[in-house]
């Protein structure tokens, strides 16, 4: 079997084409059943290796960036034209966070790379390739007080987490303009790429607007609308696990409580993965991610007047850092969770590489 097409079996649905009054969609893949039982997972296809994480304590070094050194952007928007899952706002995304975020926060156009799916330099195509390099490009050199800004928009999903470190056993993913060849990018190579080699004291301000993205980077310290750090609540999954498991057994489905126990297995093991992201994902990097759900949730592509056709993220960051330059992080949080709250189900998320002050001022 190719293992491409494998691998996207197991993924969850992408973020999909909703107008602001849709409620969102089904999901657009099926997972054969002989595919969701944990003995059935297949092996690494081969050539593919697990990255091992160099172990590191969490960081109690770790230093703020001043934001007053080199700055760089890359933005990344795809709406794959002709594709089966084609999106319509991605692209405009792009054009828009690129002027806000040139106009506001002193970056130069020159010190940005825009990949979208329009373009006709083929370097500038939103590639597999492409992609990885541009990440590469974005912190190159990387020093202290400098400040980069990473945005995507397009089309997220998940996969089996094979090095666990995923409270929910799946790592996150994205899906560049020739996946179907080439593959997905999962939030390890985005981590190992963007993160680890920041110093001390180097900002990147991330923006995911896609599906599934509230850990897409992998920074393992996530907060709630009041500051608390959130944490895995163990007793809830566990109960919801049995009780699934329990109802198919009820009903003769062997194969349903097969599920429901290997899923309250993954449940049972989310401590010890937190532990192990903890301890292999922290970093002394100043480095903020907001993202357009939670990992268990779905981002629009909707129409907001003044932006066409927009993913809603993007339209609430601007909107909200628009409305009030002047917000710490908490505030931001919460206001862009209030643009949204009256037509979307979503509910964005702030994740950090180190413990935060989330009443410090944004900036970038």
């Amino acid at each position: 079997m190719d293992t491409r097409r494998l691998r996207a079996i197991h993924t969850r649905p992408p973020r999909s084409i909703l107008l602001p009054q849709q409620q969102y969609q089904p999901p657009m893949y099926s997972i054969p059943q002989h595919l969701i039982t944990p003995q059935e997972v297949p092996p690494p296809p081969e050539g593919w290796a697990v990255r091992e994480s160099p172990k590191r304590d969490p960081p109690r070094d770790f230093q703020l960036s001043t934001c007053q050194g080199r700055k760089r952007a890359l933005f990344i928007g795809i709406n794959y034209f002709g594709q089966q899952n084609e999106l319509r706002g991605c692209i405009n995304d792009v054009k828009n966070i690129r002027t806000f975020i040139t106009q506001n926060f002193g970056f130069r156009e020159e010190d940005t790379i825009s990949l979208t799916d329009d373009q006709e330099d083929p370097t500038r195509i939103p590639t597999h390739a492409n992609i990885l390099a541009a990440m590469k490009w974005l912190v190159r050199d990387a020093q202290p007080n400098d400040s980069f800004f990473f945005h995507y928009s397009g089309h997220g999903g998940q996969t089996e987490d094979r090095d666990g470190d995923e409270d929910d056993g799946y790592d996150e993913t994205i899906y560049p303009v020739d996946h179907e060849e080439a593959g997905f990018i999962i939030d390890d190579t985005m981590h190992e790429i963007l993160v680890d080699p920041l110093p001390a004291g180097c900002r990147l301000t991330a923006i995911m607007d896609c599906c599934h993205s509230g850990s897409a980077l992998d920074l393992p310290y996530i907060y709630s609308t009041t500051g608390n750090l959130k944490e895995p609540n163990m007793l809830a999954d566990v109960g919801t696990g049995v009780l699934s498991a329990g109802m198919a057994y009820m009903q003769g489905d062997m194969g349903g409580m097969l599920r429901g126990l290997g899923s309250l297995g993954k449940k049972l093991m989310a401590p010890k993965n937190r532990d192990k992201a903890l301890e292999t994902k922290s970093s002394p990097a100043d480095c903020i991610m907001l993202s357009g759900c939670k990992d268990t949730q779905t981002s629009a592509d909707a129409h907001e007047q003044g932006f066409g056709m927009t993913g809603a993220m993007t339209f609430s960051f601007i909107t909200a850092l628009t409305a009030n330059p002047q917000q710490s992080y908490l505030q931001l949080l919460n206001s862009i969770r209030d643009v949204l709250r009256s037509k979307y189900e979503q509910k964005p998320q702030l994740s950090s590489s180190h413990p935060c002050d989330l009443n410090l001022l944004f900036t970038m």
